[in-house]
């Protein structure tokens, strides 16, 4: 299923009358009508470098291939509510998505304080407290029971084991499997993993999917290093909008030029900058532009640029991607009394345990907004995901079967025996990039074959950070490469 505009219909704000070829019936689209900049993707990674393009002076027009804007920020009608079936969260103490959305005058909620649980050897376990699943406290982890008894005694090893010395690049896997053992790995890092990445620890690069862990290895002791960690905090970790993570896009598009429904088929360099084929096959236009972003995912980034800036198509066309999906339920309050004794926003999955569903999030235990929402109505949401890297045979099962394994292992795992009211089942194919060994030094690459083509910038997932915050800085970048002008929330007026 479809990502829909969690506001159909032609007076969203950004729907706008389309030349022929680009889903309307409007006049010639010509290269005087849209300005000097293209930004080609309208999730939150080219609407930033819209936005700031537009403050450096600018004439811009967002060009998006879907029906909608926000790529994986996007909400969706679950028993009459509008809920995030994307990203639904934010981290609150990376300052670039928090400060955003501030410039642009929503309102930012965190999440309610409730425990995470991970469902392993046969139970709900408290997930002890960890860097990206490295254990930060031996008492947490031993009393989870998430490791055996040689399990633990293994992590207890840790702080006789010297440095690290770290030539090049390593795997997180590999990496902690050598300071905590294999069971740390399996248990711990790859549910943690799997939730940001869907991808597989023994394959993600530790210097661009976990720099700190890197940087305390080389240092010596994890643990004898994680007691100076303070175990509170000044602000939360993570942020969200209430109403959902997709007003932030939907704020943002209002601002811009966006055309949706317009497909960029080709580009190519021409003596004042670009020239774009738009639009389907049977009504191609020709736009022509001063400067581009490219804010689009990895393997098309790679086709479009395989002329233009042929290294860095090659090694984007090396960039993998995993495939997942979320289910959002809603359910009758009464129905999910045992979810609410259990004090609980949610459970991580370890891929050993051989579950089809990988983490299951309590969106109403988690945030005030979504329980005020679904209380109108007497109803409260909850998620699933499933898939993971090269899992995608998984996710070829139909909607229903996604549904009822999800509702299977929700029941084996916190004792949730209920008819949901409404299901939604979203499906985001080659959503997250795999951040493989070798990853900085394949984004080194690739920015500097594109810095050769004057007037050409890349953004996105793909590069620097999947999170919204990272996702939102790599906006900020591509435009200042193209104008050399300070980037940043306050640089345009909401």
């Amino acid at each position: 299923m479809s990502c829909a505009p969690a506001v159909p219909g032609p007076e969203h704000p950004y729907h706008r009358d389309r030349a022929p070829g680009l889903g309307g019936t409007g006049s010639d689209w010509h290269a005087e009508d849209v300005g000097t900049s293209v930004v080609v993707g309208a999730g939150i990674a080219g609407l930033t470098a819209a936005r700031d393009l537009v403050a450096a002076g600018h004439q811009v027009v967002v060009l998006e291939q879907s029906d909608h804007v926000g790529g994986k920020l996007c909400r969706h009608e679950v028993g009459g509510v509008l809920v995030d079936v994307g990203a639904e969260a934010m981290l609150n103490r990376r300052p670039e998505g928090v400060d955003l959305a501030r410039a642009l005058g929503l309102e930012v909620e965190h999440p309610a304080l409730a425990s995470s649980r991970i469902w392993t050897r046969g139970a709900l376990r408290p997930l002890p407290r960890s860097l990206m699943g490295v254990p930060l406290d031996l008492e947490q982890l031993e009393a989870s029971g998430v490791l055996s008894e040689e399990g633990v005694a293994r992590v207890r090893q840790e702080p006789s084991l010297p440095p690290e010395v770290i030539e090049g690049d390593i795997s997180v896997g590999a990496l902690v499997a050598r300071r905590f053992g294999d069971e740390v790995v399996d248990r711990l890092v790859e549910p943690l993993l799997g939730g940001v990445y869907a991808g597989h620890a023994r394959e993600l690069s530790a210097r661009a999917s976990v720099p700190q862990l890197v940087a305390f290895a080389e240092h010596g002791s994890l643990l004898e290093q994680a007691a100076a960690i303070p175990t509170t905090y000044d602000s939360p970790v993570f942020a969200g909008i209430p109403g959902g993570m997709g007003r932030l896009t939907d704020t943002l598009a209002a601002a811009l030029d966006v055309r949706t429904g317009a497909t960029l088929r080709s580009l190519a360099r021409t003596p004042d900058g670009f020239a774009l084929t738009v639009g389907p096959t049977t009504a191609v236009e020709l736009v022509e532009c001063d400067t581009l972003v490219l804010a689009t995912p990895a393997a098309p980034t790679a086709r479009l640029l395989a002329d233009v800036a042929p290294g860095a198509a090659a090694e984007l066309a090396g960039i993998e991607s995993a495939s997942m999906a979320v289910v959002t339920f809603a359910f009758r309050a009464e129905d999910v009394a045992v979810l609410e004794e259990s004090g609980s926003s949610g459970f991580l999955v370890p891929p050993v345990d051989g579950r089809r569903i990988k983490a299951s999030t309590f969106s109403f235990a988690k945030w005030g907004w979504v329980r005020a929402a679904g209380a109108e109505s007497g109803l409260v949401h909850l998620r699933t995901s499933l898939g993971r890297h090269r899992e995608e045979i998984a996710l070829q099962a139909t909607d229903d079967e996604l549904v009822a394994a999800s509702l299977a292992d929700l029941a084996a795992a916190t004792g949730l025996d209920a008819t949901p009211v409404d299901v939604h089942v979203q499906r985001w194919g080659g959503g997250l990039p795999q951040y493989a060994v070798g990853h900085l030094e394949r984004v080194a690459r690739i920015r500097a074959d594109v810095a050769r083509v004057p007037g050409l910038a890349v953004c996105g997932a793909a590069y620097d950070g999947v999170g919204i915050a990272a996702v939102v800085e790599s906006g900020h970048r591509a435009a200042r490469a193209l104008t050399g002008a300070p980037t940043g929330p306050g640089t345009m007026e909401p």
